[in-house]
């Protein structure tokens, strides 16, 4: 996913995604879906610690995304931006139920400013 991100413009990375211009509420997950969910999240934050590349917070919950999609799992994925010493950063973060599976860390500094979902 890190080369598509590298290489494919973020429209073509999204065509299967549903964008939405306001947050909607997410999906509830049942107990077995939940576990998928976290375990899919878990492997995909590790794995990327391993990569001899950069497996920055986009690449991940892209990956998180399609995986989770295989696996008939609704979530939502998240872009967020924010001011820093002027200059602006963003940060992509995936969610399922009220979990957050990748980009965790610190997204709650970030303003969302795009959010898409699946099934």
């Amino acid at each position: 996913m890190r080369a598509c991100v590298l290489i494919l413009p973020f429209k073509q990375l999204t065509t299967s995604l549903h964008h939405h211009p306001e947050l909607i509420p997410y999906k509830p997950l049942d107990h077995n879906q939940l576990i998928d969910a976290k375990t899919i999240g878990w492997a995909v934050v590790t794995a990327a610690r391993y990569t001899p590349w950069s497996s920055n917070c986009l690449a991940q919950a892209l990956t998180a995304q399609r995986l989770l999609s295989q696996h008939h799992i609704p979530g939502m994925f998240f872009l967020g931006v924010k001011k820093h010493e002027q200059q602006l950063e963003a940060h992509a973060w995936l969610q399922c139920d009220n979990h957050i599976l990748t980009g965790k860390p610190g997204h709650e500094r970030f303003t969302i400013v795009s959010n898409f979902s699946w099934l």
